[in-house]
This record gives C-alpha cells, sequence and structure tokens, in this order.
C-alpha cells in the first residue's frame, strides 16, 4: 500500500487517481484544511488527519502494509512563507520530521518528496539542471531545501531512499474533468485568469512589469499535473530498485506572466482585465526547467507538453465547476 499526504489536494488528488489506475491500493491522509473530500479517488481510503501526528501516523503504520511514502502535504505560499516563516518551520520542516521519525520506527525507508524549484532561488541562467546552486529567496524554497537535505543525511546513516521531485509549476486537470485546481485563497496565474473569464473576480493582478525578461514579467514553466503525477509512479519504480535521486520536473519551455493570459484569451475566446501591480517579494524572474536527468534516468516523457493543452484542460475543470468542489 502507498501512502499519499495531502492526497485530497490539487496535485495530490492527481497522483492517487493515476496510482488507482495501476491497481496499487492508496492510503490518503490528509486534514482536509486545504484539500477536498470530493477530490480524492473512491478507489482510495481516506483517513482525514494530520500528517504530524505521530499518535495517528503510528496507528496508520501499524494497522496497514505500508510499502512506501509519497509526501505531498506542506503548506506553499511564497508570500506567505515571508511574512509567517514560522508556520512554515513548524508544517514543512518540524512535521515533515515527526512523520520520517515514525516510518524509521515501522521500518518503512522510501519516499517521494515533494520539492520544489524554489530550492534554486534567483539562478544567473537557465534551463536550471539539479546541480545549480540552491539558493532559496524565499522561506517556503527554504524549508523544502531543508527536508531534501534531511533525507540524504538518512540515507547515508539509515539507509532511507528517497526520491526528491523539485516541481515547477503545475498546471492543467485530468481529462476526464472531475477533478481540478481548487484553492482557497487562490494564488496560481492559471485558475485566477479563469476566476476573471468566469465573473468570479472583477480583474487580474499582474504582480510586476519590470523584470529583465522579454516583456517584463515573470517567466515560469509549466507542467501538467497529470505528467507530473505520471513522474511519482516513476520514482516509486526506481525506490523499488532500493535507488535515490533529484529530479527536476517541468517542460523545459518558459512562458511569461503575459504570454499565459494571451492563451487563456485564446482557448476561452473572452478578453482578460488587467491590473499591473509590483514584485511580489520573493518571486525570481525566471524558472524553467532542464527536465533532461529525469527523462535519461527515469524514462519520464511528458505527454501534454503543449501549453494551449495545459490551458484547455484547466478551462474545462474551471468552466463546469466555477466554485470548485463547492458547486
Amino acid at each position: 500500500m502507498i501512502l499519499v499526504t495531502g492526497g485530497a489536494g490539487y496535485i495530490g488528488s492527481h497522483i492517487v487517481r493515476q496510482l488507482c489506475l495501476k491497481n496499487e491500493k492508496v492510503l490518503v491522509v490528509d486534514n482536509l484544511s486545504k484539500g477536498h473530500k470530493k477530490a480524492v479517488d473512491t478507489r482510495a481510503k481516506l483517513i482525514v488527519g494530520d500528517f504530524g501526528d505521530e499518535n495517528l501516523l503510528l496507528e496508520i503504520f501499524k494497522k496497514y502494509d505500508i510499502k512506501a511514502v509519497i509526501h505531498m502535504a506542506a503548506q506553499s505560499l511564497v508570500g506567505e512563507s515571508m511574512s509567517q516563516p514560522e508556520k512554515y518551520f513548524e508544517e514543512n520542516i518540524s512535521k515533515t520530521l515527526s512523520l520520517l521519525k515514525v516510518m524509521l520506527k515501522a521500518n518503512v525507508k522510501k519516499m517521494v518528496f515533494s520539492s520544489t524549484a524554489a530550492v534554486y532561488g534567483e539562478p544567473e541562467k537557465w534551463p536550471i539542471t539539479e546541480d545549480f546552486p540552491q539558493k532559496p529567496t524565499n522561506v517556503y524554497g527554504y524549508s523544502k531545501l531543508v527536508i531534501e537535505q534531511c533525507l540524504e543525511w538518512y540515507r547515508q546513516i539509515h539507509g532511507f531512499n528517497y526520491v526528491s521531485l523539485r516541481y515547477f509549476n503545475a498546471a492543467g486537470a485530468d481529462p476526464s474533468g472531475d477533478i481540478g485546481e481548487d484553492h482557497n485563497p487562490e494564488t496560481h496565474l492559471i485558475p485566477l485568469i479563469f476566476k476573471v473569464i468566469l465573473g468570479e473576480q472583477e480583474e487580474l493582478t499582474v504582480f510586476g512589469t519590470d523584470y529583465p525578461t522579454p516583456d517584463g514579467t515573470c517567466i515560469r514553466d509549466y507542467i501538467h499535473v497529470n505528467d507530473l503525477a505520471e513522474a511519482h509512479i516513476l520514482a516509486l519504480n526506481k525506490l523499488n530498485k532500493d535507488e535515490s535521486g533529484v529530479y527536476n520536473l517541468g517542460n523545459q519551455k518558459g512562458f511569461s506572466v503575459k504570454e499565459i493570459i494571451k492563451v487563456a484569451e485564446e482557448v476561452t475566446g473572452v478578453k482578460v482585465k488587467v491590473r499591473y501591480g509590483q514584485r511580489r517579494p520573493g518571486d525570481p524572474a525566471v524558472l524553467v526547467a532542464s527536465s533532461e536527468k529525469i527523462q535519461k534516468e527515469l524514462n519520464f516523457t511528458p505527454k501534454f507538453g503543449d501549453i494551449k493543452t495545459i490551458v484547455q484542460t484547466a478551462w474545462e475543470w474551471h468552466k463546469n465547476n466555477p466554485r470548485g468542489y463547492d458547486r
């Protein structure tokens, strides 16, 4: 059985879906503070609880035959991490160490860790390879880097195998249209664009137009959430060979904020009302992945590489679920 922490969240629910499609037995632990019960595949078992609750975890590992953990649960808002760092130290570092403590007690030594491109900070060039210096410019990225470093020490000392996946920007939705992205508050660009298009929000705020990029707005690498989910399954295969590794997870293509707005307008046929604001603290100008390592070592091949396809699948979800899972 595979334990997925945060499996009721946006990315987690897509990973759970893909695991279930491959006939894996899946157990989800999620406190539903940000996740949604409706997002969890009915073939998976959901336990509502906090992944940092050691007593709950001890019961789970005693009751179920857990083979590996996919650790998704985390706080992930860059801006908030800069105003409430203690929240990120507690949620992303302390609670993950509690999880690792219980895993070692249960002799479960395999983890796929949800990391982030934010560990790189402000890279001097791109595409970014895994050996680039890790100099986070925000507390969120720092909290993920700390756990990556802890995992490496656990590997050396305890024989603990891990695969750390450094996500770039997850986007899109399962083509079935029944699960998708629903955050409150919403901070991700593509869903915010659709909130304006659907009349849920009056205008879109673009944070910063003076970045050293061709059109002055931030450039990001967008990867479809189902491709990201598939990478976790490939990571599990690596763990089953008692191997560890760190991999970027992106499309190797960068799109600016203005370019994404234009694609969304093309997909929907609706003009987006935009207001330009100041930069947010901790936002790098360009984050574009080199995914050569994961393609070579894990045979990872994105199936939804085209940005218009990614935006189209996201639109299908938001169009049919304008209020998310609370429709």
